[in-house]
């Protein structure tokens, strides 16, 4: 069990279709320790984690590629989300994507439908992305320099908020149909992120969700969050949160 988060973590990750692939996972496997000791243990969990991170930060920065790092519950549409992303931005910025899972390879397949380079990382009872995953990752799909990176963190709303993967931005993505409350259950997460992204709007007018609630308890968590709304199947929003991530980008690479 990782004693940071509590998620089960007995299995080691690995990259989808590299089963002998050897990753020194940071995070312990740990039963029934002492509090003080738990504490000590995840202390120096997050410090390696973070000094990994660092090295990812300076990697993006030294190839000046634009890192996200995409957190929901699962079936907020994340992918989708991406596919839709890649589509928008074909022509104007190169894409790589890292996608977490615990298990199959079909969120990279999905991926590499749209043309945008994908490594898949199945993280097997684990419920997060670290940053020593990441950076084994990225040999993978070698993102271009000046290019976009979208790293797709496992659909969890609690594990993936506690580790910096080096990235330039943390965004959560909420469904509307998760209901209102969900920045209340899960302050972390919203805490951590800069940006939130409500998707699936199209599903509004079968569902009772109040908009001005679910903006309300988010900004009560964190005031400084930029919003998007969205609807990945019609396209509400995509204009927008594509210029935003070519904003925060700056100068990239020719586009491939």
């Amino acid at each position: 069990m990782c004693a940071t988060c509590g998620c089960s973590e007995g299995a080691t990750p690995s990259l989808a279709g590299d089963p002998g692939h050897d990753h020194d996972h940071s995070v312990a496997h740990v039963h029934a320790q002492p509090l003080g000791r738990a504490v000590l243990i995840e202390q120096d969990i997050l410090a390696k984690n973070g000094r990994l991170a660092e090295r990812n930060r300076a990697w993006f920065a030294s190839r000046r590629i634009a890192a996200f790092n995409l957190m929901s519950s699962p079936g907020s549409g994340k992918t989708t989300l991406l596919e839709r992303t890649i589509e928008r931005l074909r022509g104007r910025a190169a894409v790589s994507v890292i996608e977490g899972d615990q298990e199959t390879l079909r969120d990279a397949e999905r991926i590499r439908g749209t043309g945008a380079r994908a490594v898949q990382i199945n993280t097997g009872s684990g419920g997060h992305l670290d940053a020593g995953m990441v950076a084994d990752a990225l040999r993978a799909p070698d993102p271009p320099r000046g290019s976009l990176l979208f790293i797709e963190n496992v659909g969890n709303l609690v594990c993936p908020a506690l580790f910096d993967l080096g990235e330039g931005a943390k965004v959560v993505i909420a469904s509307v149909t998760e209901g209102e409350d969900k920045p209340l259950k899960y302050p972390h997460m919203f805490r951590a992120c800069e940006v939130l992204v409500l998707s699936k709007l199209d599903l509004l007018p079968h569902l009772q969700f109040d908009r001005e609630r679910f903006f309300e308890y988010a900004r009560k968590v964190n005031p400084r969050l930029r919003v998007f709304q969205l609807s990945a199947l019609r396209g509400d929003g995509l204009d927008e949160w594509c210029s935003w991530l070519l904003e925060r980008h700056g100068p990239r690479a020719e586009a491939r």
